[in-house]
């Protein structure tokens, strides 16, 4: 089977990648913009394409022929979003456009497995939770208002051009090799510059009353694997652990895993424009459909996520 991973150079993108090289019979090709830029995907060949530029995205998909797409190229930070609205919908919403149109180009029937995002649900009511798919979309940033238009786009190419699409609406994830641009990583990031020196005892954080669904990205990796094999074309699936942590829960458990004592302090510079409280997944749908469950601890992702901060710390490229 023929694979095009878009964003194989991402975070989510390198381990979906390793977890499919695992199999013998996927294929894999990775969409890069450059791909002198990326020499740490191991064996994978690779095709070069801005996804901005349609006439460049055409010739790539020409090119790899793929059977199955994953797209997960995407401008996914929130605060960024923010601050460049216009880039995040070239990014996300244009991106994929241009994607899905070449893909009908070319022929061929592939079937494309789309990263859509809880955030489009925006702020649910307590007696709304767990959030369902047939949940409003209430998206209360440029990023969640973007992925709420692919997650349309994708539905609407599939009635109107019968372009075989499966959504899968992800909760957060985390695990090693994140930015941290995003919360565990930010925490883990900290302490290890702390623990090195390079940084005082002092850890500056955002909102840590806000809950969320925490999954380990192996695991998500996996969902899209069975996503592929297992999902109806058309549908969309919630993709979550199902259980909401709360990010003080997260943070604390950080620093019982730190080797010195760190004070905390509040940055307002870390804080959401807007926010929501409280959000936690109902993956049933997707569980049953394809027989996914999660299956790393959250102590063993946060134990991953640390250790690979200190080793970047140590040594950085």
């Amino acid at each position: 089977m023929r694979v095009l991973i878009t964003g194989i150079a991402g975070f989510v993108g390198r381990h979906l990648a390793a977890h499919l090289a695992e199999a013998t019979d996927w294929q894999l090709c990775g969409l890069v913009r450059s791909a002198t830029r990326h020499t740490d995907v191991g064996a994978v060949p690779l095709v070069e394409a801005d996804l901005t530029d349609a006439a460049a995205t055409e010739r790539a998909i020409t090119a790899a022929r793929p059977q199955v797409v994953f797209h997960l190229a995407a401008q996914a930070n929130v605060p960024q979003s923010f601050a460049d609205p216009v880039g995040t919908f070239q990014a996300n919403v244009i991106a994929q456009l241009n994607l899905m149109r070449a893909c009908i180009a070319a022929g061929g029937d592939p079937l494309l497995v789309i990263a859509s995002s809880s955030e489009i649900y925006g702020p649910v009511a307590g007696h709304e939770l767990p959030i369902t798919e047939n949940a409003p979309l209430r998206p209360v940033n440029p990023y969640a208002v973007a992925k709420a238009t692919q997650d349309l786009m994708a539905y609407q190419y599939f009635a109107s051009h019968r372009l075989r699409s499966i959504r899968l609406r992800l909760f957060n994830h985390i695990g090693p090799g994140q930015s941290e641009a995003f919360v565990s990583a930010a925490f883990a990031a900290q302490i290890a510059r702390i623990e090195a020196g390079l940084q005082p005892p002092l850890m500056r954080v955002g909102n840590l009353a806000a809950e969320r669904d925490f999954s380990d990205v192996r695991d998500i990796a996996r969902a899209y694997e069975v996503a592929a094999r297992h999902g109806t074309p058309g549908d969309v699936y919630n993709v979550a652990s199902d259980r909401p942590v709360a990010i003080a829960q997260l943070l604390d458990g950080m620093l019982a895993r730190a080797s010195v004592a760190i004070r905390i302090e509040h940055d307002p510079a870390r804080m959401r424009p807007s926010d929501v409280p409280r959000v936690v997944g109902d993956s049933r749908r997707f569980r049953d459909a394809t027989g996914w469950q999660p299956q790393r601890s959250l102590d063993q992702t946060l134990d991953d996520i640390l250790a690979d901060w200190r080793i970047r710390i140590r040594s950085p490229r």
